[in-house]
């Protein structure tokens, strides 16, 4: 009852904090954005992942996190900055499962020479307990990751999108790579099982890598719509 009442209250409560956000990211990407499109990422992120969120004292840290990965995407469609790496995003339902697996093992793959996102068409409140515990036996900590809303900036911004049981929810832009994976949801499943599609994601996500490291980044930029 106290954290139905601390989430719904969080956006009255933590005022003060995310004008502290705007400030800190209107400085960053001073010159890019006015102050009044950074204010509305900071705020728009905040209610979409207040949506979910159990416990709002954790809300403008990921707030921030959230705003600025999107303003960066969002530089990057205007052709406001240029991307030196590929740019992947991974969609599924919830990104409490497959998408957020993906992102790891790739950031692990590629080392810095792929940008990742994952995303979810219906983020859902925290990621699946069984495949954070999948992802642990490999050293790999997603403990302090979250469901993150899909958002159509992040799309514009990616060279490949890859959806995973939600392929009607992506938006379709052209000029970008993408695929449809067809993978078991890993949701409700015990580790035993989350661990073979989590083996099913590493062979594909082995073979994605390779691809994108053959070719160069993608330079097809499109101004956002909106």
């Amino acid at each position: 009852m106290t954290e139905n009442r601390e989430t719904s209250l969080g956006l009255q409560d933590n005022t003060e904090l995310l004008r502290s956000i705007r400030a800190r990211l209107a400085e960053r990407f001073g010159g890019i954005f006015a102050a009044e499109t950074v204010e509305r990422y900071v705020f728009e992120s905040y209610t979409a992942l207040a949506r979910t969120a159990k416990v709002s004292a954790h809300l403008p840290a990921i707030t921030e996190h959230c705003a600025t990965d999107r303003l960066n995407a969002l530089a990057k469609s205007k052709g406001a900055v240029a991307s030196e790496v590929p740019e992947v995003l991974f969609v599924c339902v919830h990104n409490a499962g497959r998408s957020q697996m993906a992102a790891a093992l790739l950031n692990v793959e590629a080392k810095g020479r792929i940008r990742v996102r994952s995303a979810g068409s219906m983020p859902a409140a925290d990621l699946d307990p069984a495949v954070v515990a999948a992802m642990s036996e490999m050293g790999l900590d997603l403990t302090r990751d979250y469901p993150k809303p899909l958002t159509d900036d992040v799309v514009r911004a990616s060279d490949v999108v890859i959806t995973m049981g939600c392929r009607d929810s992506c938006p379709i832009y052209p000029g970008k790579r993408y695929e449809d994976w067809d993978l078991a949801d890993p949701a409700g499943l015990p580790v035993a099982a989350v661990r073979i599609i989590r083996d099913e994601l590493h062979d594909r996500i082995k073979t994605l890598t390779a691809s994108l490291l053959t070719q160069p980044a993608s330079t097809h930029q499109e101004e956002p719509t909106a």
